[in-house]
Formats: C-alpha cells, structure tokens, sequence
C-alpha cells in the first residue's frame, strides 16, 4: 500500500494548527467581549468624574472670638479643609507607606500589590485584605458604598481610579483624599483629626502623631481614645513602614515608638461657651437655613473674649458649689458594685476622657474608705481625701458617709505627677446664669446659661423670666432723677399702706424697720423698699415702667407699685443690657452676640451694625452711676469692694429667696449674675440674698475678666460724698439694723 506523500502530511498539520488559531481566536473574542460586556455594565451608571473640579465636600460652620481665634464649630461631620502645602512631609509619607507604597509610581492600580492579596486571600479561602491605592479609596469614599464588597462595587472602583488618575495629579489625588478619609469619632479629614487629637493644626504634627493618624485610616478600632494599645501598635507599623521605605531613619523610628500617644479629645468636658454657641447656632439656622450651616459651612466671628468666658464658667460654677456646701451633704450618690456598673480596677468615666486639670469638677470612684482618710480614683490620678477635704458635709470619718464604689464630686485643687489634691464636692441643685457686655460696643463678652449644657439646654441668661427684686431699683430712682429729684432729697422711711390696682398694698422693708426720714441717696444704699415704693407713687409708677422699657427691657411689665420692688418678671440678658445706660452717659446699644458672618470662603454675608438708644440725659446718668457706687461703699454690695476698682451695682433679692441678683458694672463692663432654681416654688433658703449667692460670683468674674487691665475711675462723675460735704445736713437718722444680709455703712443723710 502506498504511503500519502509528505505533502499530505503537512496540510493534515497546518490543519490543526488551524482549527487550534481559531479555538484561541474565538475564546479571545468571547474574553474580549465579555470584558467589553462587563466594562459596559458595570461603567454605564459610573459618577461623571468632572463633578470632582467643582466636588467640595460638607465642612463645619467655624466660630471665632473677638480675637480671631477659632473657639467652636457646628457639623454634621467634623471636617477642615487643608492644602497640599499644609499636610507635613511626615503625613504624606506616613500614609503611602501603610496604605499605599507605590502611589507615586501606578496610575490607580498597584497589580502586584493586587495579586499578592487575591493569593493570600484565596490561601486562607476568605477575603481577609484588600489591594485599594489611595486613588481607590477615593473614588469609593467619594462616590462609592464602601461597605459594598461586591465584585461589581470594585469593578467600579478599578474603574474610577482609573479616571481620576488620568485627569487629576497626585497632589491633588493625595489633598482630597486627606480632606475626606474618616478617621474615628466624627472627623474627617487631618486637619480636623489633627485638631481633635492633638488640639493643634495639622502643619504643626510630628512624627509620632503623623504616624498615629495615618494609622487611623484603617478603621476607628485604632482610635487612641477607645484603645490606645491597638493604636500604639497601628502607629508603630507605620513607622516600621516607613523606615522599610526610606522616609526615616532608624534613629527616628526608635524615637517615635518609645513617644507616648499624647492623643486627648480636644473637645472640652465643657465646651468654652455651649450656652452662647447655641444661640449663635439658631441664629443662624433661622437666618441661612440648616443646611448652609451643617454642611456648606460658614465663618462666624463673634463677640466672645475666651478670657472673660473662661473667668464666667469658674465663676459660675465656684458659686454654685460654694452655695451648695452652706446646705450641707444631701448624698444619693451612683455605686458602680451595688449598680453594677463595672469593677473598681476597670471602670472609666466619661469625665476621664478629657484632660483634667486643676480648678476641674468632675467624677471621682471611691476605691476605699479608711478611718480617716479615703483613696479616690480619678482617671490616671489618685487622690488622698482627709477630713479637712470633706469637713463641710459635718461627718467627722469618711466610713460615715462614704464606701468604696461611690461615684463622688471633687474639686481638683492641684495636680502632682499622679497624685491629685482634692476637695470633696457634690453636684449643684440650684442654677445660675451671667452675662456681661461691653459698655462701649453693646458686644456680649461672656454668658453662662446654667451649670451643664450637657445636663440642661435651657439657657437661663437669655431665656428664663424672673422676678429681679431690688436690682430694679435704680429704673425707679433714674425716672425720679429725670422728673428733677436729687440724690440728696429726702423721703420719710415709716409704715405705708396704699392702694396699687385695685388692692390695698403694704411695703415692708427687708429688716422690718423703718429709719424715718432719709436722703434718696442712703434710701437706695440700703435698698429700703418702703421708700422705692413711695417715691415710684410720688413720680407715678408709669414714668419708672417707661424708663425700663426705653432702656430695652421687652417683656412685659405690669403697672402697679410693687413693680417699683422688682416684681416683674425679666431676662437676665436685657437687664443686663439697660444697666448700661448708667455708665454709657444714658446712651445703650443694642446687645448682639456676632460681629460677621461669611461664607466659608469668605464673602461677606452680614455684619453688625447695632442701633443706638439715647435713653436718659448724661446727667441723668452719672448721678445714678455715683448712687449705684454708694451701694458698693456702703450699702448691699459692699462686697463687691473687693474688686479693688471703681464699680457700681445693685442687689436684688425677691420674696422667699427664689430669686437672688446681683448687677454691677465697672467703666468698660456691665455684667449681672442670677442665682436660683428652676422650679420657681424652691427657696434659696433663709440669708441667700442678692448680696450673698449672686454677688461673690459677680466679684471674682470680674476680677478674673478685668485681670491685667489698668483700674479706671467712672468719667465725668462725682463722688456724691464730695458733693455732701458742700452741702448742709439737714437729717440726721440713726444707723439702721443689715439689710440685704449686710452691714450697711450708711452714708451721711
């Protein structure tokens, strides 16, 4: 049989290789297709990418004091925006060490990175580490679910990474990625990372906090507030990272690792001023709308001085505590054993997340109770109570009173290494307000609404109505002053029974007893109220009322003689506010709280431009003010003569003792304090007078206020003991008994 020739042979090969082409050409057709398929599907509902030019994502409404220093914020998200220029060499190389080694190298993709983490993936059989650059991570942070783990979501995240790549640099990649990435408890973004942790901008961060924060991008599990070991060794990765990759030296890294974490919340226990911020916040949510001010952001400079608000905040809450030690230890206090809120070697308090500092009144943990002396807990601290601490209470042994497990107040009086000096405390039952605003500018400089935002938003200075007592006094001696009455008139102080609305009415003084005939002067001094009463009768009590209101009192006040006494009802913030027409020269201007509004970027959407009120003559005034200065030397607030300046004032204490005041002002400032309950039918208790619950708050805001400013004597006044001694004595009235739980050094009739 014949053999095929060679030929055949080889067209039967050829054939082969042919039919084995075009099996690889069709496979490549159809792997080509379905990648065409897919890139289809999975692009054709892809964000467009140009959105990025004019991407500008939510940042935080920014409020400034009278001093251009950012002192709050308001945001849905806490975010700050930072520039390329800004972000530390440190940063950026700490980032692309851990997240990203070879960001300035791939054009969105790092492959070998990708196939090094689908392998271990596959070896350990679940998806146990990803492959995102930094690019990834921004197209799906940015346009992305990223808690979708789907194929189709990282298609789509491939393919973004892509775009942006080829139309954005990586300074700009790595600038919107460092503005947008989450890095634990509501901050977005380093610079508002930087802030929160370190309390500083982002450009001043060193290594160790570089590294910590870049370490954060991994999840909030590595927040150093909730788990400072997991975050510590996150941040010496990092630092291992970038000593691997050249960025440092080893010497660096051996530094930074041995670097405690420095991380604490610079969000304050307290923030500086809650009770004025929130009024800022409705402002303008009522003016922009909520969305331009929880997500578009706006620049607020308001008219705060951090100084006096932090002298207001001790003031306040030195006063309170002090009111509430004259009252004695009411105990009830939380147990973490008893209530099984956790163990004495574990348990944290809120209070501990902050840093604490003396002059702070916070939680304490009774760890034990001995005969005399007691251990307490205080977040790293611990502090030795001794019987001089609690004294105060009236139990001579701790083990009276107290028993390990008690959650307790403390006064951190000084603070050494880990011990703390403390004093025995326990949380206020009454509440307290103050507000001060600068004469010359009617700015609002500082107010306190209460003792805790965090416990009651209601803000007493601005939205309670109370009754002012005596401290409504000079309304009535101004509107005599202005109908020609002088300071050296005199009124007969004896019993008086009138008819006021219809009814028969009796004014009785504080003391019960009557010094006959005396000067107006002395009559306000001593707060006498039969003759307030008398003299509001003689002018007509309208004239009173409507001085009151030409000096900006709004609410309402009823027209009847006890009026004259302080029986109306008030807001702390516009009493405050009519008090300075006396040192003003009878001029008051409108009291406000903002200076300007911008944009975030900086247009100008409003500015203060407060309207003047030329309420009493000049004259008028500065007699009042020399009155009102009498009250200081020698009548119901001669305490405030520890200021060591030039003041005037007034008491005011309403009837049971619910309501105590006291508002003074200095040439450059005017501020009142209120002290009470919420519940109007609670008494202060028997003595808590305007002079001795509102007044000693008063003395050391302003001491603390006025600190380091040069002492300055009321202009164009004159002292009315100057004026006396040219005129005759005409009366002469034995001293009296105290009024307003003090001793009156009565002025000469």
């Amino acid at each position: 049989m014949l053999s095929l020739p060679p030929i055949t042979l080889r067209l039967r090969g050829w054939k082969l290789l042919d039919r084995v082409a075009i099996v690889f050409l069709l496979l490549c057709s159809i792997t080509l297709g379905a990648a065409f398929g897919l890139l289809f599907v999975y692009s054709s509902d892809l964000p467009e990418i140009r959105a990025l030019e004019t991407y500008r994502p939510n940042v935080v409404t920014e409020i400034y004091a009278d001093d251009g220093q950012m002192v709050g914020s308001f945001a849905l998200q806490r975010r700050m925006m930072a520039t390329y220029e800004q972000m530390p060499r440190n940063l950026y190389a700490a980032v692309v060490s851990i997240e990203d080694q070879h960001f300035e190298q791939h054009w969105g993709i790092d492959f070998p990175r990708v196939v090094g983490a689908a392998l271990r993936n596959i070896r350990r059989r679940r998806i146990s580490e990803g492959a995102s650059t930094i690019t990834m991570q921004l197209a799906g942070t940015l346009f992305l679910d990223r808690s979708d783990r789907s194929f189709r979501r990282k298609m789509q995240e491939i393919l973004l990474a892509l775009q942006i790549e080829r139309r954005y640099s990586k300074p700009q990649i790595f600038t919107m990625y460092a503005n947008q990435i989450y890095l634990a408890h509501g901050n977005y973004g380093f610079a508002a990372a930087a802030q929160y942790y370190f309390g500083k901008p982002v450009s001043e961060l060193n290594l160790p906090e570089c590294a910590l924060l870049a370490g954060l991008v991994n999840g909030p599990r590595f927040s150093p507030l909730t788990n400072p070991d997991l975050s510590r060794e996150r941040r010496n990765l990092v630092l291992t990272r970038m000593e691997e990759a050249g960025k440092i030296t080893p010497a660096e890294e051996a530094a930074a690792k041995m670097a405690p974490l420095g991380a604490r919340s610079q969000s304050p226990r307290n923030e500086l001023a809650p009770y004025f911020f929130e009024e800022i916040r409705k402002y303008l949510e009522a003016t922009y709308g909520t969305e331009a001010v929880h997500e578009r952001g706006l620049r607020v400079y308001t008219t705060l001085n951090v100084a006096m608000q932090r002298a207001a905040n001790q003031a306040v809450r030195d006063g309170l505590h002090a009111y509430d030690r004259r009252h004695g230890w009411r105990g009830g206090r939380p147990n973490i054993l008893r209530d099984q809120l956790g163990k004495l070697d574990t348990f944290q308090d809120d209070d501990w997340r902050h840093p604490i500092a003396k002059g702070d009144y916070l939680t304490g943990l009774v760890l034990s109770v001995e005969d005399k002396n007691t251990i307490i807990k205080i977040g790293p601290y611990r502090a030795i109570l001794a019987p001089a601490d609690f004294a105060w209470t009236g139990f001579r042994r701790p083990s009276e009173f107290l028993k390990p497990g008690d959650l307790v107040q403390v006064f951190v009086q000084d603070i050494l290494a880990s011990t703390a000096k403390v004093r025995l405390e326990q949380l206020p039952a009454a509440q307290a307000a103050l507000t001060a605003i600068d004469n010359a500018t009617g700015e609002v400089k500082a107010l306190v609404g209460g003792y805790s935002f965090e416990d009651s938003k209601f803000n007493r200075a601005t939205q309670a109505l109370r009754q002012v007592g005596s401290s409504f006094k000079p309304y009535v001696y101004a509107a005599a002053v202005e109908k020609g009455a002088t300071p050296f008139d005199t009124i007969l102080d004896a019993p008086f029974t009138t008819v006021s609305g219809g009814n028969v009415y009796s004014p009785h003084n504080y003391d019960e007893k009557f010094e006959g005939v005396i000067t107006l002067r002395r009559a306000l001094a001593g707060s006498r109220n039969v003759p307030a009463v008398k003299l509001a009768e003689r002018i007509g009590i309208n004239s009173a009322l409507d001085l009151a209101k030409r000096a900006g009192i709004t609410t309402p006040l009823p027209p009847y003689l006890p009026l004259a006494l302080g029986a109306a009802d008030m807001k702390l913030i516009e009493h405050v506010s009519a008090f300075t027409i006396f040192p003003n020269d009878g001029i008051r201007i409108d009291e406000h709280l903002i200076r300007r509004v911008t944009t975030y970027e900086g247009a100008l959407l409003e500015e203060a431009h407060p309207e003047v009120h030329d309420v009493i003559s000049p004259e008028v005034a500065r007699t009042i003010t020399a009155m009102l200065e009498d009250v200081v030397q020698f009548g119901t607030g001669m305490g405030a003569k520890q200021l060591a300046r030039p003041s005037a004032g007034k008491t005011g204490t309403t009837q049971d003792y619910t309501d105590a005041w006291y508002v003074g002002y200095t040439p450059r400032l005017t501020a009142g304090v209120w002290v009470g309950f919420d519940d109007k039918a609670i008494s202060l208790g028997k003595g808590e007078t305007g002079a001795r619950a509102a007044l000693p708050v008063w003395v050391q805001f302003m001491q603390g206020a006025l600190a380091g400013t040069p002492a300055m004597d009321f202009p164009n006044v004159t002292p009315l003991a100057q004026l006396a001694s040219e005129r005759p004595v005409t009366v002469d009235t034995p001293d009296s008994a105290p009024t307003e739980d003090e001793q009156p050094q009565h002025p000469p009739n």
